[in-house]
């Protein structure tokens, strides 16, 4: 008997969610053909058992005649995702498949904070800066512990972000514990449009441009292109790129933004479960190929944000300042079942020029703040690369 493969949607994904709202933070969608699997000679014998366990429960169970085929199956899928130990794996139903299949456009309803997974709990990489979140007091490094009064354990990823999305103008209630305290706390956000403009520039003293990337969507590279003339034309001479609190984005922005800075070099590669390897290299002609550059990272900085930093650190483009990065590096892929729902895995890790793994580990920086001791009170990694940038580099 032939039965309908799984539709492929191949997501690259390299960086968080954002929650609340209408799409995911870091998707690229890639619709395949619908191929056809034998079954059931192609399942392992020990998936009869779960046939097994249906009769059973079926012909013995108290409430047997209540029974729903659909919810148990459901269930069945998210014990298996479970038992992979992948810290993104994820079921959705049709509802939640639909919304985190549409394209990323820039803009949606929602509270505008991006979230991770970590240690098992869902974690605010960062709010949105101007969102509902970042007003309401949602900070980087919060953990939720509950949505409109149900706890998030035990929830995937997904399972969360699918509850705290809603309309524009509704409510949303989340128990949120901060970095370093011990007990939690209820804020409520209320949703609304969240424009998503990822790049600001400001310029210092001495000629040095101060770019904040605060994500990287379908507008970055465009933005960023416009800043940049706007620093050539105010005389700048020195860049410092701040992707410090930056969650990742989508994988084309961030490529491109690579190519500004690294021309016709590796920027990142990618190994898959079969030990394949792919590579992504910049392409040639940068505008900014040979402006003195540092970059600022946190332990926020994670995904997108941390490709760009490796390559730029394993090329000696850029000085790397501030903290170690998050450690999110893998790339995923969401497939839609027969009956519209859907399952998102972990299919590949990506890897910087000289083969650090991210996923996990994060990346140094170059010059690492928690190993300072000359750092003075209230300094923070743009004192540092200010001084850097100004008096050891442009200074020379």
């Amino acid at each position: 008997m032939k039965i309908p493969q799984l539709i492929k949607y191949i997501l690259v994904v390299l960086g968080s969610l954002i929650i609340g709202g209408a799409s995911s933070a870091a998707i690229v969608i890639f619709l395949t053909g619908t191929p056809s699997f034998e079954s059931p000679e192609d399942l392992p014998p020990e998936f009869s058992r779960l046939t097994e366990v249906w009769y059973i429960l079926k012909r013995d169970h108290f409430d047997r005649k209540d029974m729903d085929s659909k919810i148990l199956s459901d269930g069945a899928i998210r014990g298996m995702l479970l038992a992979m130990d992948d810290p993104y794996a994820s079921f959705l139903t049709a509802e939640q498949f639909e919304i985190q299949s549409q394209d990323y456009k820039g803009f949606f309803e929602g509270i505008g904070a991006h979230v991770s997974m970590r240690d098992d709990r869902i974690v605010i990489v960062a709010p949105i800066p101007g969102s509902p979140a970042e007003a309401a007091g949602v900070l980087a490094g919060d953990i939720i512990l509950g949505i409109d009064g149900e706890s998030t354990q035990g929830l995937t990823l997904l399972e969360a972000v699918s509850r705290i999305r809603g309309e524009r103008g509704t409510l949303v209630v989340l128990s949120i514990l901060h970095e370093g305290e011990d007990m939690p706390q209820e804020i409520s956000v209320e949703r609304n449009v969240i424009k998503l403009d990822s790049v600001q520039m400001r310029m210092m003293t001495g000629g040095v441009g101060v770019f904040t990337v605060t994500e990287f969507n379908a507008n970055t590279y465009e933005q960023l292109e416009n800043a940049f003339t706007r620093f050539q034309t105010q005389g700048g001479r020195g860049m410092i790129l701040d992707l410090r609190n930056n969650p990742g984005g989508l994988l084309n922005s961030v490529f491109q933004v690579a190519d500004a800075f690294i021309d016709s070099k590796l920027i990142v590669y990618e190994v898959d479960s079969k030990g394949s390897r792919k590579n992504w290299n910049a392409s040639r002609g940068g505008f900014a190929l040979d402006v003195p550059l540092i970059v600022l990272t946190n332990r926020y900085s994670a995904s997108a944000s941390e490709v760009l930093a490796g390559a730029l650190m394993d090329h000696n483009r850029a000085i790397i300042v501030g903290d170690k990065t998050f450690g999110k590096g893998s790339v995923n892929t969401l497939e839609k079942i027969s009956d519209g729902s859907g399952i998102y895995f972990t299919i590949a890790k990506w890897y910087t020029p000289d083969g650090k793994l991210i996923e996990g580990e994060g990346l140094v920086p170059d010059v690492d703040l928690t190993q300072m001791d000359t750092l003075e009170s209230g300094q923070d990694a743009l004192d540092v690369a200010l001084d850097i940038m100004k008096n050891d580099i442009l200074g020379k």
